[in-house]
């Protein structure tokens, strides 16, 4: 493992709140607008509880946590690993992949969210690359001529950062045939599914019955507490033993507090909170989109989550691009070649701001 790689977004970031102008800041994906009532009020409660209810969770995560997720999810409670984060989650299941599968590699799709590849690195595994389609969909054939009995694991996120692509019950129906097939682990990242914009496009990994597939997700994105750090695993029954005991050695336990609050919204939070931020999210993307239009821009318009890709002809999404467009036309995106290598030419927008359409705006008098 070599020296620490500090990841473009924060260099970027700082980039952008460093700049001698004004900024939009469409660089991360952390939500600006309100978490659930009930969430706060859990939190309130927290503080005058008993003094025990400071000290240490289970490491598995609060029984009454881990019962409602798999309540909702449908599956058994003992499958589920509350999590630091979607992160860990997604860790967890490739680190163990990787360790009872014969094979080191993992499959990824190309655009790919760069932890990924960067934690199978990590792990000393070797990353396969799939080639998304033109709208940042992955062809279940595409991933069948590159497994093998090497595969260890195949990694997928959707809805997908960065593309803002969906798969389908069919596309994951055939993921599942072929991680079975060979023996490897699906690990199916599902923080976005919340954030779907096309009826019934999205379908769960665990709607299949399969001891090849472990599901990811996290709380941070659909309540809008990226800073809690809770998120979850649903693992295959052979393999949740051991992720329990790498995970208590590795984080002991999550954060108390931050689970009871998450609880609690959970349970109280009626489903017009997640129906309004969704909604005000499609507005944004409609109004971004119409002006990426104007500047004559092609563009992936998402299905699902809350990204956009686009590209302007003649202007690579390198970092040094990417900077540039701070510097000179007020927007801070994401380059494309942080992704891999299809959409190399690309910038990758983050539409969680109020002002997207006004960042649009100026990305056409930029480019126009």
């Amino acid at each position: 493992m070599g020296d620490y790689d500090r990841p473009v977004f924060f260099h970027l970031m700082e980039y952008a709140a460093n700049a001698d102008r004004d900024v939009v800041d469409m660089v991360s994906g952390n939500p600006d607008w309100e978490p659930p009532e009930a969430l706060r009020e859990g939190l309130a409660a927290y503080v005058s509880a008993d003094v025990d209810t400071f000290q240490y969770p289970p490491s598995e995560g609060l029984a009454e946590l881990r019962a409602e997720i798999a309540a909702r999810r449908g599956v058994d409670r003992e499958r589920v690993v509350v999590t630091n984060g979607a992160g860990e989650a997604n860790y967890l299941a490739m680190a163990e992949a990787l360790e009872s599968q014969p094979g080191d590699e993992i499959l990824l799709v190309d655009p790919v969210y760069p932890y990924y590849h960067k934690r199978t690195e990590l792990l000393g595994g070797t990353p396969t690359f799939v080639a998304a389609d033109a709208d940042g969909r992955v062809d279940p054939a595409a991933v069948r001529a590159a497994a093998s009995d090497e595969t260890a694991a195949i990694v997928v996120n959707s809805p997908n950062n960065p593309t803002g692509a969906v798969y389908g019950r069919e596309t994951k129906q055939e993921l599942v045939d072929i991680a079975e097939r060979h023996d490897a682990l699906l690990v199916s990242d599902e923080v976005y599914d919340h954030f779907v914009y096309e009826p019934d496009a999205f379908e769960s990994a665990l709607a299949f019955d399969s001891a090849n597939v472990a599901v990811t997700n996290a709380f941070s994105k659909s309540m809008a507490i990226t800073g809690f750090r809770v998120g979850y695993g649903v693992y295959p029954e052979r393999l949740v033993d051991d992720i329990r005991t790498r995970h208590m050695l590795v984080n002991v336990a999550g954060s108390r507090p931050a689970q009871h609050a998450v609880l609690h919204a959970l349970r109280e939070t009626p489903a017009e909170y997640y129906e309004r931020n969704r909604s005000m999210l499609e507005e944004r993307i409609d109004a971004f989109c119409a002006a990426l239009d104007a500047a004559g821009a092609e563009y992936t318009r998402p299905q699902g989550a809350f990204y956009v890709m686009a590209r302007f002809d003649g202007y690579p999404g390198t970092l040094a691009h990417t900077e540039r467009l701070i510097d000179e036309a007020g927007v801070a995106g994401m380059p494309g070649d942080a992704f891999g290598e299809s959409r190399a030419e690309w910038l990758r927008f983050a539409v969680v701001t109020p002002r997207a359409e006004e960042a649009a705006e100026r990305l056409a008098n930029y480019f126009g």
